[in-house]
């Protein structure tokens, strides 16, 4: 059965510390087409004159700030940003560049990444895209390579030195969703439950920390007589990051409430269990169909340092007394606690 979060359980680093990607990481990103050489950095767009707020559609302010620069520096960045979204969207080809423009470059003054996010909009029929550059930090790599090879979904980023470039990953906020989508009386419940149980599990095994409402998306797609929820993570600063077991567990953020409530509600114990189970197996079925590549990224990430030694220590703790396994008391970083979490599915 779920519970919900008590405010000792909810402690969060304030500040992260951002770990630079070593040469045995960016060996591997480049052997698997990650590595790529971009015409636009973090850095560069750091350089602006100055920024108004961005409100939402409820005259909210979004925390981002649109980005003012030079016309001179504008017109140079605007063009490597086209260049960087027909790489993500259509691997470089420079001819999609003629029908499109940027709208926004918008910078987040919240969290740790500080990061920017890119409106791009199509000239021909004024639809537009987002996508996000960012600081490369190595657990954000680690996690969203993580997110790539063991969620249900791909994902497509690219790292170049100090710079990663993510696209846009489409869906409805969680904490927008609870406070405006919840209450559908089109949405089956039960579904919403049972995709919040196999996001938990997902979320655990793979050490993923800080899932909060704000922090995932659910992805809504009408079906033959009902509608299928996927619930997938955006942010990746807290990959493997945290000590305490707890912050790997979605359903302790009481952000999460209302989810964690419609789980009870919806769900026995015993089938809260049967979703768990399946969603350990199909984790393990795409360990299996990707086993080099994890492999090869899991012997990298043993041997890195990504958190604390203390936050290390403790969460070896819990996970040992949680799994009744002393071998996890044994391991010394946290890549070497996500491999052993995935060995014993």
């Amino acid at each position: 059965m779920m519970h919900g979060t008590t405010p000792s359980q909810q402690r969060i680093s304030r500040k992260k510390i951002i770990y630079p990607v070593n040469d045995s990481l960016r060996a591997y990103l480049s052997a698997h087409s990650r590595e790529i050489r971009l015409p636009v950095k973090y850095a560069d767009l750091l350089h602006f004159e100055g920024a108004t707020a961005v409100y939402d559609k409820r005259g909210k302010d979004s925390l981002w700030e649109t980005a003012i620069y030079r016309h001179s520096e504008g017109e140079e960045i605007h063009d490597g940003l086209k260049q960087i979204y027909s790489i993500l969207k259509t691997g470089g080809d420079s001819r999609v560049h003629k029908h499109l423009h940027i709208d926004r470059v918008d910078y987040c003054t919240f969290g740790n990444s500080n990061p920017f996010r890119i409106r791009i909009v199509n000239n021909f029929n004024d639809n537009y895209d987002y996508f996000y550059i960012k600081q490369a930090d190595a657990s954000r790599v680690y996690g969203l390579e993580l997110e790539h090879i063991l969620s249900p979904e791909r994902i497509n980023y690219f790292v170049n030195e100090a710079t990663l470039i993510e696209e846009h990953i489409a869906g409805v906020p969680g904490d927008l969703f609870m406070t405006s989508y919840f209450d559908n009386p089109e949405f089956n419940k039960v579904r919403i439950a049972k995709e919040f149980v196999k996001f938990n599990e997902r979320c655990f095994v793979r050490l993923l920390g800080d899932m909060r409402s704000y922090n995932y998306v659910l992805d809504i797609t009408p079906d033959f007589e009902e509608v299928q929820f996927r619930i997938r993570a955006i942010d990746f600063d807290q990959q493997s990051y945290e000590g305490r077991r707890n912050l790997y567990l979605p359903q302790f953020f009481k952000e999460n409430n209302p989810l964690v409530k419609l789980v009870q509600e919806k769900l026995s114990p015993e089938t809260v269990e049967q979703y768990r189970k399946e969603e350990r197996t199909l984790i393990e079925r795409r360990s299996k169909s990707s086993r080099i590549r994890l492999q090869a990224l899991l012997a990298i990430m043993c041997l890195d340092d990504i958190s604390p030694v203390d936050k290390v220590h403790t969460l070896r703790t819990e996970l040992a007394d949680f799994y009744a396994d002393p071998h996890f008391l044994t391991l010394t970083t946290m890549g070497q606690l996500v491999r052993y979490s995935l060995q014993i599915l």
